[in-house]
Formats: C-alpha cells, structure tokens, sequence
C-alpha cells in the first residue's frame, strides 16, 4: 500500500511537471510566433523606409544637377543682361540661395495642406451636382513609393514659383524699360 502510494503521489507529480513542461513550451512556441511576427514587420518598415531613402537620395542628386545645370544656365545668359538686370537676376539667385529650413517646412506644410484640401474637394465633388460643362478636376495618382518624392517636388516648385513671382514682379516694370530703351 506503501509504495503504491508512493509510485501513484510520483506519477501523478511527473505528470503536473509533463503538463507544466507542454504548457510552458506552448506559451514559447507562442512568444516565437509572436517574436517572428514582429520581425517580419519590422522588416517590412525596414525594407520602407530603406526604399524611401533610396528615393529621396536619387532625388537629392536630381535636384543638384537641377540646380547645377540652371546655373550654367544663368551664367551663360548673364553677359546678355544689362547691368542693371545682371544685378537684379544675381540678387534673386543669392535669395534663392538663402532658404532656411523654417521657410522649406512652411512651404511643404502649405503644399500638404493645398494638395488634401484638393483631395477633400474631389472626394466632395461626386456628392454634389456639377454645373453644365464643368468638369471634376482629377488628381494625379501618387503610390505609396512616389508619396515622398511627390511631396518634395511639390515643396521645390512651390519655392521656385514663389521666387518667380518675386522675380516677375519687378521684371515685368525693367523689362517695360527696357524696351522703350530699344
């Protein structure tokens, strides 16, 4: 009676450490699961991120020979400027050179907020009635890789489109001189 009391109490305590052992290996093979899952996506922002930087970067050097070349541009053409206008085009050229990051997020703040309030429009359009002959303005498609490259095109003419009404503003009057001085 002894020892088979004593084999049963033995049994019956390596069968709690077998089924404490199952169910500590299952809470494992969960914690793995969950541990690959996590992995996996942080791959997968891995692999995002790496890509936009990828984008950035070539947009970067496209932008610099961009820049290169419309300065070639500028020098070949500045001899053919008068005096006065060789001041005023080298003036516009080191403002243009003087932008700040303050001013480079304000202008791709205003164009965020330009390019929503249009997609807000469009998706408010087919709800309501279009006047006769006018059509919905459509947007340009933007995937998820070109989002950022769109963005930062987007902020670059901003910026040149700013400098060039600065820039018209006063040519449009010397331009008016110039040619009555002709």
């Amino acid at each position: 009676p002894f020892v088979s009391s004593f084999l049963l109490s033995y049994h019956c305590a390596h069968f709690k450490d077998e089924e404490s052992e199952a169910e500590m290996i299952e809470d494992l093979k969960l914690e793995c699961d969950k541990l690959a899952s996590e992995k996996s996506e942080m791959q997968r922002h891995y692999v995002m991120y790496y890509e936009m930087s990828y984008g950035l970067n070539i947009e970067m050097h496209k932008q610099a020979e961009i820049v290169k070349r419309l300065n070639g541009i500028c020098a070949q053409v500045l001899p053919y400027l008068s005096q006065e206008h060789q001041q005023q085009v080298l003036g516009a050229i080191e403002r243009a050179k003087q932008v700040t990051a303050p001013e480079l997020n304000s202008i791709i703040r205003q164009q965020l907020q330009a390019h929503q309030l249009s997609q807000l429009q469009a998706l408010a359009l087919p709800l309501t009635p279009l006047p006769v002959g006018l059509q919905p303005p459509s947007l340009p498609a933007v995937s998820a890789g070109t989002g950022l490259l769109s963005l930062s095109a987007l902020g670059s003419q901003a910026h040149l489109s700013k400098e060039d009404k600065n820039g018209h503003d006063g040519d449009t009057h010397q331009e008016d001189d110039g040619e009555k001085s002709d």
